[in-house]
């Protein structure tokens, strides 16, 4: 007997690339929901209100805490969803810090409202371990099931398998449905993490897009592009501004600063004189928020990948090492902000949030990008409408200098402005179709979300080729948001 289900529903990130909300429909009155993240830059406009039905939802399965997949979460408490909230146990540690942070930008920052719903959420939390079906479902004409597997995006991050095994009553055979949705996938060798590995097989595969067009730098190319661009900027005489998020490109970066410098360390001379420009140099993270994501990744070591772990065992301690600077209260924040605009001591600043929208980096910036001694590097996707894209688009060119918008005030981007696009968090092209490729049964149909228009239709294209070239067929879909 042929059926109907499952079906899908996308409420967000099917034509854009933030506020992922995917719901899986296994039966009439049977669903889940995948993610329900924040709308951001020119998306924001789309809303935060749950405007769907959820009287059958009965869970929300989490793929990783990044806001544009989690930052919905107290609209959905609010709009009345009863049920658990699967993710693996990293995430369950880090979900609630992620959530608190929201919660405050958002609503209020009452500490009672905010302690009781920090409460509601931990109640609804449910980790389960990577590898391991977790049953849903059990009913005579219905079984639903779900695995997570590590996506090596950020710490605690993972894709999610659904097994669907249905029948029209319980004297018929069973009909069964293997779905993956991809979350958000990370790049083979990422600092701190495993890479994803290939599912088994996937009946429908939901996959994001974000880089479904383009192409990373190896992990090589991009730290000696990091280290020439930061050696460039301390020439400069001026500080080194990194907007970055505050849970996975944080540690990430610190990871690979330990890397350099004690490279550097480990050599007696170099050609480039460069040891001069990274002595006595200062690595600030100025993020209360990242500075408790990094003492987490630091309690959660047994899920870091084997590289990082061989670092510790060496007596190396890649996300708290001497030259490392945390700023925590507000009153120090703005005095660091002022020294350095004031100085021309070189240091390296890391502060959320990774596209400007907010957060300790736009103080910095309105204080420094409109002298040239300083540099901005981006080091992670910048979404169209956000400040960081338009700090990107401004660059200087040919003498020409761009403007963009910070807290209602037009600044001239006069600073340098680089962006190192390897270290993003996100698989490139090359390394989605492997995701495919790797499965020994390939999926029926691939719907693709999470990516702008190119960055879909490019991965569309590049795996109808794929199957073409396999002689196989693989019904690429391009989904509408509901």
């Amino acid at each position: 007997m042929q059926l109907k289900y499952p079906q899908f529903v996308h409420h967000g990130a099917a034509d854009g690339v933030t506020g992922s909300c995917h719901r899986y429909v296994a039966s009439a009155d049977v669903h889940l929901l995948v993610d329900c993240g924040l709308f951001q830059g020119r998306e924001a406009n789309k809303g935060l209100e749950i405007d769907f039905d959820l009287s059958c939802v009965g869970a929300l399965i989490v793929t990783h805490v990044h806001i544009d997949h989690i930052g919905r979460l107290p609209y959905l408490l609010a709009a009345g969803f009863k049920g658990p909230i699967l993710c693996s146990a990293p995430s369950a540690e880090l979900l609630p810090l992620v959530i608190e942070d929201a919660f405050k930008m958002g609503f209020t920052r009452d500490r009672r409202i905010v302690e009781r719903f920090l409460k509601q959420v931990k109640t609804r939390l449910l980790p389960i371990a990577y590898k391991k079906w977790y049953p849903l479902r059990d009913e005579p004409c219905l079984q639903l099931k779900v695995r997570l597997q590590r996506a090596g995006h950020i710490l605690g991050s993972a894709y999610v398998e659904i097994e669907l095994k249905q029948r029209g009553s319980p004297s018929e055979s069973w009909n069964s449905h293997r779905t993956v949705f991809s979350g958000d996938l990370g790049a083979p060798h990422a600092p701190l993490l495993p890479a994803p590995r290939s599912p088994y097989k996937a009946d429908t595969l939901v996959i994001e897009s974000t880089y479904g067009n383009r192409l990373h730098e190896s992990r090589r190319e991009r730290r000696l592009r990091l280290k020439r661009l930061v050696e460039k900027a301390l020439k400069d005489g001026g500080s080194v501004l990194i907007p970055a998020f505050s849970i996975g490109r944080t540690q990430e970066l610190l990871y690979e600063f330990e890397a350099i410098i004690h490279e550097i360390g480990m050599q007696i001379s170099t050609q480039e004189n460069s040891s001069e420009l990274w002595k006595g140099i200062t690595i600030i993270v100025d993020s209360p928020l990242a500075a408790k994501f990094t003492r987490v990744y630091r309690k959660l070591r047994p899920y870091w990948d084997a590289e990082a772990l061989q670092r510790v065992y060496a007596g190396r301690h890649p996300l708290n090492f001497e030259s490392l600077l945390t700023i925590n209260s507000h009153d120090d924040h703005i005095r660091v902000v002022r020294y350095l605009a004031d100085t021309k001591k070189p240091a390296i600043v890391i502060a959320a949030s990774g596209m400007a929208t907010g957060g300790r980096i736009v103080n910095y910036l309105k204080a420094m990008l409109e002298e040239s001694r300083h540099n901005i590097l981006f080091v992670g996707y910048q979404v169209s409408g956000t400040p960081g894209h338009e700090i990107l688009k401004g660059a200087c060119s040919k003498g020409v200098f761009g403007n963009v918008e910070l807290d209602g005030q037009q600044y001239e981007v006069r600073a340098g402005v680089e962006m190192v696009g390897g270290y993003s968090a996100h698989a490139d092209q090359a390394n989605l179709i492997s995701f495919v490729r790797g499965m020994r049964h390939w999926p029926k149909q691939i719907r693709i979300i999470h990516g702008s228009n190119k960055g879909r239709e490019g991965l569309k294209r590049a795996l109808t080729q794929m199957a073409e070239g396999a002689e196989r067929e693989i019904e690429c879909v391009l989904p509408v948001r509901a």
